[in-house]
């Protein structure tokens, strides 16, 4: 079949799907380094503030920190093994993004997520995601989806054994990749953040979020395969449906 031959042929472009924060290697970038001293304690301290960010947001997620609760950073410290100093770094960084507040001498506040603000979230994504989707629907060769596969693949297997951390982190690097194919960066950032935005916290039974999670991994298996097959007339009630149900 012509779609097979696109999938195992592969695509020249497929390397602009990688996800934007790879980091090259100093060495690889030509740069000396054997000589140098050992990176300043700054950058060590900025490690650990980006792991326990990450840390963090796979814990907001997950609902191990619930909507409503105050925590403090020194107490965030001794679970994580660290300072307070880069768990208040980050906390930081989560309040810049909405997922948290600062509440004056005593920690930071999860924030709790209303429907409206779900449905308003789920409706700027699909102003700005639709659009582009479709446009790339019509432009970008059958072979150019099929580099996104094992990202979708991803999303199933996540969803499969119901881990939401995994997910939304699998999930929004689908969507971004997607996105990558447009060209525009400044979309891409800004798409991003209003995805990880609507990701957190969300507050439901184990067996809905498993359930919702399985519904939302297989609309992107189907959305590849019609982009594959360039069924626009799919493509467009795919792509509606996925952003109609963010907003359910």
């Amino acid at each position: 079949m012509e779609q097979g031959r696109a999938c195992e042929d592969g695509w020249p472009y497929a390397s602009e799907v990688t996800p934007p924060d790879v980091r090259v290697p100093e060495q690889a970038r030509g740069e000396h380094t054997h000589s140098e001293p050992p990176a300043p304690r700054v950058v060590q301290r900025h490690s650990v503030r980006g792991q326990i960010l990450d840390a963090l947001r796979a814990a907001l997620v997950g609902g191990e920190l619930a909507p409503g609760e105050v925590y403090s950073a020194p107490a965030l410290g001794a679970r994580f093994g660290v300072s307070a100093t880069p768990v208040r770094e980050a906390m930081q960084q989560l309040a810049v993004e909405g997922a948290v507040e600062v509440v004056p001498n005593r920690g930071f506040r999860v924030s709790e997520r209303g429907p409206r603000e779900l449905a308003e979230l789920a409706e700027v994504r699909a102003l700005i995601e639709v659009p582009v989707m479709l446009r790339l629907a019509r432009t970008v060769p059958a072979a150019g989806w099929c580099a996104l596969r094992p990202l979708a693949d991803a999303t199933v297997a996540a969803a499969a054994v119901g881990d939401r951390a995994a997910y939304a982190e699998s999930d929004r690097a689908f969507h971004r990749a997607v996105l990558t194919l447009s060209g525009n960066q400044q979309l891409v950032s800004v798409a991003d953040d209003l995805h990880r935005r609507s990701q957190w916290p969300l507050v439901s039974s184990p067996a809905g979020r498993r359930a919702e999670l399985l519904a939302d991994a297989s609309e992107h298996t189907a959305l590849l395969d019609a982009l594959i097959a360039r069924d626009l007339a799919v493509v467009q009630s795919l792509v509606r449906e996925h952003f109609h149900g963010a907003d359910a």
